[in-house]
């Protein structure tokens, strides 16, 4: 992870208390509903908020429509449960085109995770909220990747900020997972029930965690033949 000088949190906070008013409206990349469920309780109290979802790394047709549903079963269940000052969220998707996924990842396929590919496709995917942001003229873009621990906040507020200056709109501060924001993720999930996927979204992020999880399973097995060990030698002594 890079160095992060900056308290994008405490920016964050500053615009919102700043804000001329409750209506301003923010176009909110979402990765998942998981990440998205602490990010709109949250920020639907200073913004108008439509959740873009946008994510072609996602590996296949069906993981793509299973989030697609958790994520428009959350909105539909928050504005059910909304309070009457508050503005409804609402859902727009974007295009599922994995292939420009796959074309912007050659030869990057074997990256570690929170590398160059993944910088690639953080870009990719802000870039495509800010252009939305800008054609239907929302006042602010933002994303809920920064809720993530496995993702670099200081360096998704970069791309933000870039893309912002490039493209003429607002870019919003924020590192989420601050303040016990990834953890009030993890208790809404559960709240909520949400299908908490175990892999950023990629193939090749699914690959690195099979791979881990292949690695503890060996782990948990080479810990257990050595206790069987250990167990076997100390009876074979009290014979």
């Amino acid at each position: 992870m890079e160095s992060n000088q900056r308290n994008y949190q405490k920016e964050l906070n500053i615009q919102l208390d700043n804000l001329p008013n409750h209506n301003q409206t923010l176009l909110l990349h979402s990765c998942c509903a998981p990440c998205s469920s602490y990010v709109l309780i949250y920020l639907r109290f200073y913004f108008n908020i439509t959740v873009f979802y946008y994510n072609p790394n996602i590996t296949n047709q069906e993981e793509y429509e299973k989030r697609v549903s958790e994520q428009i079963r959350l909105i539909t269940r928050l504005n059910e449960e909304r309070e009457p000052m508050l503005h409804p969220i609402s859902y727009l998707e974007g295009p599922y085109e994995p292939e420009s996924f796959y074309k912007m990842s050659q030869g990057l396929e074997h990256c570690a995770e929170g590398g160059e590919r993944c910088k690639q496709c953080f870009h990719m995917r802000l870039l495509e909220t800010a252009r939305q942001a800008v054609h239907l003229g929302f006042d602010y873009y933002a994303t809920t990747l920064t809720i993530s621990p496995q993702k670099d906040a200081a360096l998704l507020n970069r791309i933000g900020e870039q893309i912002a200056q490039q493209e003429g709109v607002a870019w919003l501060p924020s590192d989420f997972k601050k303040k016990g924001g990834y953890q009030s993720s993890i208790a809404l999930s559960k709240e909520y029930e949400l299908y908490r996927q175990n892999y950023c979204g990629c193939i090749y992020s699914k690959q690195q965690a099979d791979r881990d999880r292949a690695n503890r399973e060996i782990g948990v097995k080479s810990n257990h033949e050595n206790n069987d060990r250990i167990i076997d030698d100390s009876d074979a002594g009290r014979i």
